[in-house]
């Protein structure tokens, strides 16, 4: 199996690929759009601010080709949230492959912390790459912009308010926490995306 992992000018890229072969499998970390269209699952993942990598996504045609591959796709936290329509970070217009927005979190009290960093659970799960075994687990997040509960949501945490842990639709998924940082939880998220998708 032929995993791709899309190089930008993001964070993150290596501890996805050392993820990967933690579970025995190699990644190759390439930009290179037909080493992408051809690979069986691409991971989009992401650390970083989305106005400055959505334009070095569109420099690079990546803007193009990332909503247009048939494969499963897995995006992770920034990634995630540039698969969407709109960011607040930057006033951007992202990809729009989940027609959502993604807004700055504000906190309402005190003890709100922005980022949201840090362990917390996921619920109501409900997607292939989720099964019930999941409900309830903790894994990791750093971020300061969120995804509202919408039609794709498939898993949801709690901070400040609810908001989607991860989404799908059709043959995108996507986690707003960190799967190669979460542990086991994490990994097994792994092994689903690469066992049970199509």
């Amino acid at each position: 199996m032929e995993i791709a992992i899309i190089k930008y000018n993001a964070g993150n890229i290596f501890s996805v690929e050392n993820a990967f072969k933690r579970l025995g499998v190699k990644a190759i970390v390439t930009a290179d759009q037909e080493l992408i269209k051809q690979a069986d699952k691409v991971v989009f993942p992401g650390v970083g601010e989305a106005s400055s990598t959505m334009q070095h996504l569109r420099e690079t045609g990546l803007d193009k080709l990332i909503p247009s591959l048939k494969q499963p796709v897995l995006g992770i936290c920034l990634g995630m949230q540039l698969m969407c329509s709109y960011s607040e970070e930057g006033e951007v217009d992202c990809l729009n492959i989940f027609g959502v927005k993604v807004k700055q979190f504000i906190p309402q009290r005190r003890e709100d912390k922005v980022p949201h960093m840090g362990w917390n659970n996921i619920m109501d799960v409900k997607s292939n790459i989720f099964d019930n075994s999941l409900e309830n687990k903790f894994v990791y997040f750093v971020h300061s912009y969120y995804v509202d509960m919408c039609d794709h949501t498939a898993a949801t945490t709690d901070y400040i308010h609810p908001f989607s842990a991860a989404l799908h639709k059709d043959n995108f998924y996507a986690t707003q926490f960190h799967p190669e940082k979460s542990g086991d939880v994490g990994e097994k998220i792994l092994e689903n995306f690469l066992s049970k998708t199509k």
